[in-house]
C-alpha cells in the first residue's frame, strides 16, 4: 500500500467519528507496511479530553508492539495534529506523520512545528502533507461539513 491508501483508511475511521458526533479525525499506524492500529477520536463517547484518534492510536500501537518506542513507523493523520498530539507523536518516536487537512489555527500550526524540529534525544519526525485533489471530494467534505455546522 502507499500513503494514499493508508489515508482512505484513516478517513474511514474519521467517517466513523463524525457519525458517533465526534470531531471527525481518523488515525492509522503502519509499520513495515502492515497496519498496527487503526482509531478515530472518541472524546464524547468516553468523556475524555484524552481520546483523540492519535493519542489512541498510540495506545493501540504499543500494545500491538508491546514497546513504547514505535521507531520506524508512520501515522497517518486526516487532520494536522495538536500540540498535545504532536508532543506524544515526538514522544512515542515514530518517525514519519503524514495527514491530509490543515489545522486552521496559524499559531497552533506553528507549535506543532516547533514540536517536530525539536533536536532533542528522540528521532526526527518527517511532517508530509498529501495532495488533497487526489481523493474524492466526499471523503474530504464530511470533516469541512462537520466544523461547518459546529460554527452555524
Amino acid at each position: 500500500m502507499n500513503d494514499y491508501e493508508y489515508m482512505i483508511l484513516a478517513l474511514e475511521e474519521a467517517k466513523k467519528a463524525y457519525d458517533e458526533g465526534e470531531v471527525p479525525v481518523g488515525a492509522v499506524i503502519v509499520k513495515d507496511d502492515n497496519v498496527i492500529a487503526k482509531t478515530h477520536n472518541t472524546k464524547e463517547k468516553n468523556k475524555c479530553s484524552l481520546e483523540h484518534a492519535e493519542l489512541s492510536a498510540i495506545k493501540l500501537a504499543c500494545g500491538k508492539l508491546d514497546n513504547w518506542r514505535l521507531i520506524g513507523t508512520t501515522i497517518y493523520i486526516t487532520l494536522e495534529p495538536c500540540p498535545m498530539c504532536a508532543s506524544a507523536i515526538k514522544q512515542s518516536r515514530i518517525n514519519r506523520i503524514v495527514y491530509l487537512l490543515d489545522n486552521n489555527d496559524i499559531n497552533t500550526s506553528k507549535i506543532v512545528n516547533e514540536v517536530f524540529s525539536l533536536h532533542d534525544a528522540n528521532v526526527p519526525v518527517e511532517k508530509v502533507k498529501l495532495d488533497i485533489s487526489k481523493f474524492d471530494e466526499e471523503d474530504i467534505d464530511i470533516i469541512s461539513k462537520f466544523f461547518r455546522k459546529r460554527r452555524y
